[in-house]
């Protein structure tokens, strides 16, 4: 095994890959009494069209990797969660952009539950009635999502953002894309995305390490899987431009929700510069809008934020954006004093001591974030597949400078790449 002990952090991780590609991560946490795991691959929502070795080129419905993720936990004689509940664990499972993880967390049996994990995901099971049986399940869980005002605001804010890429379309896909799913996709997608080159196994918590390691080193050498699939992922080009300034949608809500959003026009960043931009980018927005900025405190005093207000940046190798927002009874004069403090900003740039006030915040949030293996085990894999890794983040966060945090604002909150979602009543219209 590979080690690499992280002495800021007082932590030490193993890794493995084995002979079938599968690379397995395990962060033993001593004194913890939850053990946590997550089996990932790195197949999300995005990935609906690719090419295989062979040179067969394939589009498949929207949304078959959320629907691969529910088809998952059917099995043709054995009941999953039964069996994770009878050995005491919390499971789940969920599908993101680029990544579709399962996942459990337990204090005894972990040995039965890890086994559990490895083979329910390897052992896929479709059946014509099964699939049939859930789109119906499926299709309910997106009417319900179209009628959730703050998942609304927010896929209309992707959707104006991007005009191509597939990350405009939202994660289950719509009833009419699910209806063409069939077990032969299924399976073709399974195949192709769920082989063990393409996965990671990630563990937290309080275990032995050789154990732990030598018990999935015999599981997956008791099973046969065929060379790894070269998958080459097809996306379209996303121009510069925003797909639509303005959205507005109405939905019964007390107070109208508006989401503004910045989009990334440079993409293709792996590993270190990566991560520097995504945290160049955090530190901004806690440095603007921030609890303790005079801004936020003006907005709360004269009730046009509520504590509904957010902000987050998000980030991948593909696409990166910030979205700003929250309940708002006024959201055009929400969205002026917002973009007034980042135009304001891009031109007089930040203190000194702000900015190193932000940075220790930023760091020790990180710091407490770690002790909790919730955090780390959803967390890991998702830096993994970008090419970073989550525990240098505090390495980087100190060597950010205020340089190169104010040319990241300047960079990326420009007007051209703002969209702006707006979700109110129909009698507020």
């Amino acid at each position: 095994m590979q080690t690499t002990t992280f002495e800021q952090l007082k932590e030490t991780l193993y890794h493995e890959t084995l002979p079938n590609g599968l690379s397995v991560f395990l962060l033993p946490k001593h004194g913890f009494s939850k053990t946590y795991a997550v089996f990932t691959t790195r197949y999300g929502s995005i990935d609906s069209h690719f090419r295989l070795k062979d040179g067969r080129e394939l589009q498949v419905p929207d949304g078959v990797a959320h629907f691969l993720e529910h088809k998952m936990f059917d099995k043709k004689d054995r009941d999953v969660f039964k069996e994770f509940s009878e050995n005491g664990a919390s499971y789940n499972a969920f599908t993101s952009f680029n990544r579709t993880a399962y996942l459990f967390s337990c204090t005894d049996h972990l040995e039965a539950n890890t086994r559990l994990l490895l083979d329910y995901v390897q052992e896929p099971y479709f059946s014509d009635a099964s699939v049939e049986k859930e789109k119906g399940i499926i299709g309910q869980e997106i009417r319900m999502y179209d009628d959730n005002p703050d998942w609304k605001v927010y896929t209309n804010l992707l959707k104006g953002m991007y005009q191509k890429h597939p990350i405009n379309i939202e994660i289950a896909g719509t009833v009419e894309s699910i209806s063409a799913i069939d077990k032969e996709v299924l399976y073709q997608c399974y195949e192709t995305f769920y082989h063990p080159a393409n996965m990671v196994f990630f563990m937290v918590g309080s275990f032995d390490v050789e154990q732990m390691m030598q018990l999935i080193k015999e599981n997956q050498a008791a099973k046969t899987f065929p060379p790894a699939p070269d998958i080459q992922r097809i996306f379209p080009e996303e121009p510069a431009e925003i797909a639509k300034e303005r959205t507005e949608f109405a939905l019964p809500v007390g107070l109208p929700k508006c989401f503004l959003g910045f989009k990334d026009t440079e993409n293709g960043l792996t590993g270190e510069q990566l991560l520097r931009r995504e945290f160049a980018t955090k530190l901004a927005l806690d440095l603007l809008l921030g609890s303790s900025t005079k801004l936020y405190q003006q907005m709360y005093d004269d009730g046009i934020i509520t504590e509904s207000f957010d902000f987050d940046y998000s980030n991948d190798k593909m696409y990166g954006y910030t979205i700003i927002g929250g309940d708002t009874p006024d959201p055009d004069r929400f969205v002026s004093q917002i973009t007034a403090e980042l135009a304001r900003a891009q031109q007089a740039g930040v203190s000194e001591q702000d900015f190193e006030r932000a940075k220790r915040k930023k760091i020790g949030q990180f710091l407490r974030s770690c002790n909790s293996v919730e955090f780390i085990a959803n967390q890991f894999t998702n830096y993994q597949f970008n090419g970073t890794n989550l525990f240098e983040v505090v390495p980087v966060l100190e060597q950010i400078t205020r340089k190169e945090v104010e040319e990241r604002i300047r960079e990326h909150f420009k007007p051209e790449q703002m969209a702006l979602s707006i979700v109110r009543s129909a009698a507020g219209k």
